[in-house]
Parts: structure tokens; C-alpha cells; sequence
């Protein structure tokens, strides 16, 4: 029952966030509202000396399609370089990809108690539950003997934690970080704005053992969601669907620096000298990319690397994500992918903790279903994934929504990872879901009530600030 409530009070919050954010936003600034950037005109140009490589990469990436595996993974190489020129693609890892909560926390408790010098937990959702509780002496235990621990926490995403809670861990020698305070008074940046949020996951361990996905710390993820749920059947209280990743190996360099740097942007007490990043040898054969985003940046890189993707797809774009809430060029991109005859196909929420969210990305269905995109939504569990894979050899696991809120206001962190093998773990965990999920049908969906409908316009009269 406490999960319940829960549940029903975050959703309360996260729809009283937009009316609040636009008092704080006429408070705070004069400026307009944030836009998404033109993927016309996304790709980053740096100085001279890349321009010419750049070009080269920009005429792979439009070469015809070609049915040819090897070509599909260099197309995909050469897109991704040109968006995300910064921020290298990193060789010599090793991925375990991790489905739901218990599989998560598990392992997130064994890198906990092997830490040794330092631990840094970046987190929206930290609750006072069972499993917040497990998490907060975990910490407190390596704290005592002699680890620093860090931890930010998102003021908006803690706002049903007790003060307590995070009071305690402070008196147990954690340097704990509230990102961006609901209060104004408490902000330390200097740039307060209620409705940018620090919504990523990661937790990494003495330098060398990243952890990033969509599994907050909660009992919502306590326990693994029911398998082979009846078709038609009422949803059921079960853990929710999420994904998440532990990666090995040199990248984990790069988790690192978004950590210290969001700390540092937060105007954080001076980070105890620890040995953050210790030298990082191969651990696999996985290369992986970080990706973050913030409303600070002048470009939204996951944005334009996923729609480079769905817009350089050959075969299949999969696509698996809890708030769906598109914006006209993610509309577009996925329509002309099927117009190409990419198998598109998304797998959904049947139900969700946002109803707001939820009927603003059902108003979307008739048209992406005319143009012959595939949907699905979940069964049973609440669907809490955000993934995507592509021509099996792009995917992607991360923090990030395909909702206005992700894309514009939020701190958010993926990893894109070019790798046939992974690609095809990623595909089996897709074939699984579909088994779990219902197909939406035009027609089927072209016969739902009026008051349905009613809702979907009313949700999008905030599609901007949800």
C-alpha cells in the first residue's frame, strides 16, 4: 500500500511541477522558452582543422543503404562521430546488461561493499524504503571504513524523502549534494530553475565500475515484474519493467567527469582528494560512448544522436521508453523511417505513474500507426526502460525519455554503444517485452471512447512542461 501512495504522490508532483516551474521561471528569468535543436543544422562544427573530416564523415553517412552488416556498422560509426565529435567512443569494455531491480541491486550491492577508495551515487529517486534503507547503510558501512562517498541527489525527485533521511547520511561522513533546492533560499548556482532537474542515474565505483540506466532507488524496482501476464487483464502490482548497465573498463573515465562536473556546477563543498581517476586498463571488447545533456547546453546531443540514427536506419528501429511525449522532428524522423520500410516499433506503458504523460503520448498514436510505425504497450508492469536499438548495431541505455521534460530540462546521461554482439543481447530483451506487450491496432485504436480522446488534447495543451 505504501508503494501505492507513493506511486500516486510522485505522479501528483510531477504534474504540479509545470504550473509551479512557470511561476519560477517568470521569477527567475525574462528569457523564452528552451527549443529543441534543428536537426538540420545539429551537427556540431569545430574549429578548422576538423572540418574536413567532419565532411568526410558527413558523405558516408549519406551514401545509399546498402543490405551489408559490416557497412551498416560503419554508416552508424561515422553518424555518431559527426554528432558527438566531443565526446569519444571508447574501446575495451565490458558490459552486463541488467533487467529490473532485483538484478540491479544486487549488483549495485556487491560494487558497493568492494569499494575501496571512493564512491560517487548521482541519483533522481533516492526514497526511504526497504531499499533506500539497504542503500543508506551500505554507504554509511563504507563511509566508516574510510570511503569517501558522494552522493547528489535531485531536490524535486527527494521531495517524499524526510530530511532525516539524507541528515543521517551526512552525520555518517557522506558529502551529500541536493541538485538544484526547491527552495530558492538553499540555491547555490545562481541560475535556480524549479523545472531543470538532475534526472540521471550513475554509481561508480573507486574509478573503475560505472553503473547508469533507468533504475532509480526505490521499492517500486524491489521486485522483478510479472512474466506471461494475460492479455486483457487488469495491470497488476508487480515491480516495474527497467533496464540498466554495468560497464568495466576505460569509458568509466568519462561517467566520472559528468559526475564531478555536475558537482562542481552545483557549487558543491571541494570533493575529498581521492584517486577519481585511476589508470583504466581494457576489461572487454565493448566500445561505448557517453552522452550527457543539460538545458545548460547549446545542443542536445542524445537528441540528435538518436534521430541520426532512426534517420541513417536500413533495417529495424526498436525502441522501448516509458514517457513518450515527441516533438515534431522525433515524430517525423520515425514516419519516414517507416515510409522507407524500416520495421519501427515501440513498446510502451499500458499504464503509468504520469497520466498526464501517458494520454499526451496516446495522441500521437493514429498518426505514427498510418504511417506504419508498430506499437506496442506492456503489460502488467509499469514500463520503465529507456532503450533503443537499431539495425542491430546502434543501441542505447540511459536516463533519457523521448518527452519534452527529458530533452529540454533535464540533466540526463546515456550510453551508446556500436556493437553487434551487444545489439544482439539488447534484441533478445526487446523479443521478451513484445512477448509481455499488446499490439495497438489503427483500427482498433480508431474505436476508443470520447472521454479518451478528451484526454489526450487536454495533455497537450502542457506537452511542453511535462
Amino acid at each position: 500500500m505504501r508503494i501505492n501512495r507513493r506511486r500516486k504522490v510522485r505522479g501528483e508532483i510531477r504534474a504540479a511541477i509545470p504550473g509551479i516551474a512557470l511561476l519560477s521561471m517568470s521569477l527567475a528569468t525574462s528569457g523564452g522558452c528552451k527549443t529543441l535543436p534543428d536537426v538540420d543544422r545539429g551537427m556540431p562544427v569545430t574549429d578548422s582543422a576538423q572540418t574536413a573530416t567532419q565532411e568526410r564523415l558527413a558523405d558516408r553517412c549519406s551514401r545509399p543503404m546498402i543490405d551489408d552488416a559490416v557497412a551498416a556498422m560503419a554508416r552508424h560509426l561515422a553518424c555518431d562521430q559527426l554528432i558527438n565529435a566531443d565526446s569519444p567512443l571508447v574501446a575495451g569494455n565490458k558490459l552486463t546488461l541488467l533487467q529490473d531491480g532485483p538484478a540491479t541491486y544486487a549488483a549495485m550491492f556487491a560494487a558497493i561493499r568492494s569499494a575501496r577508495d571512493h564512491i560517487n551515487l548521482e541519483t533522481y529517486i533516492f526514497d526511504d524504503d526497504e531499499i533506500g534503507a539497504q542503500f543508506a547503510d551500505l554507504l554509511l558501512e563504507r563511509s566508516a571504513a574510510g570511503v569517501q562517498v558522494n552522493l547528489i541527489y535531485d531536490s524535486v525527485g527527494g521531495l517524499l524523502t524526510p530530511p532525516a533521511f539524507f541528515a543521517r547520511l551526512r552525520d555518517g561522513g557522506v558529502a551529500v549534494l541536493e541538485f538544484n533546492p526547491v527552495n530558492p533560499l538553499n540555491e547555490r548556482g545562481g541560475d535556480w530553475l524549479l523545472n531543470n532537474r538532475d534526472h540521471r542515474r550513475q554509481l561508480l565505483i573507486d574509478g573503475h565500475t560505472a553503473f547508469t540506466g533507468g533504475v532509480n532507488i526505490s521499492d517500486s524496482y524491489a521486485s522483478a515484474p510479472l512474466r506471461h501476464s494475460r492479455k486483457g487483464a487488469p495491470p497488476q502490482l508487480s515491480g516495474w519493467r527497467d533496464t540498466h548497465l554495468r560497464i568495466e573498463g576505460p569509458v568509466v573515465a568519462a561517467f566520472q567527469r559528468m559526475f564531478i562536473e555536475t558537482w562542481r556546477r552545483q557549487n558543491g563543498a571541494p570533493l575529498a582528494p581521492r584517486d577519481y581517476f585511476p589508470a583504466l586498463s581494457p576489461q572487454g571488447d565493448q566500445p561505448v560512448r557517453v552522452v550527457g545533456s543539460s538545458p545548460r547546453d547549446p545542443q542536445n546531443l542524445i537528441y540528435l544522436s538518436l534521430i541520426s540514427a532512426i534517420s541513417h536506419a536500413q533495417s529495424q528501429v526498436h525502441l522501448t521508453i516509458a514517457y513518450f511525449a515527441p516533438d515534431p522532428q522525433l515524430l517525423q524522423a520515425m514516419k519516414q523511417a517507416a515510409a522507407r520500410g524500416i520495421d519501427v516499433v515501440l513498446i510502451l506503458p499500458s499504464h503509468t505513474d504520469s497520466w498526464a504523460i501517458f494520454h499526451l503520448g496516446r495522441s500521437y498514436y493514429t498518426q505514427l500507426l498510418r504511417s506504419g510505425v508498430r506499437i506496442h504497450e506492456r503489460r502488467g508492469a509499469v514500463m520503465h526502460a529507456k532503450t533503443a536499438s537499431i539495425d542491430g548495431v546502434w543501441s542505447t541505455v540511459g536516463s533519457t525519455n523521448l518527452d519534452w521534460r527529458s530533452l529540454l530540462h533535464n540533466d540526463e546521461i546515456n550510453a551508446v554503444i556500436l556493437s553487434h554482439g551487444f545489439a544482439a543481447r539488447m534484441g533478445q530483451m526487446f523479443a521478451a517485452d513484445l512477448g509481455e506487450s499488446d499490439a495497438i491496432t489503427l483500427a482498433g485504436w480508431r474505436q476508443r471512447s470520447l472521454w479518451m480522446r478528451v484526454k489526450e488534447r487536454t495533455a497537450r495543451l502542457g506537452a511542453y512542461w511535462l
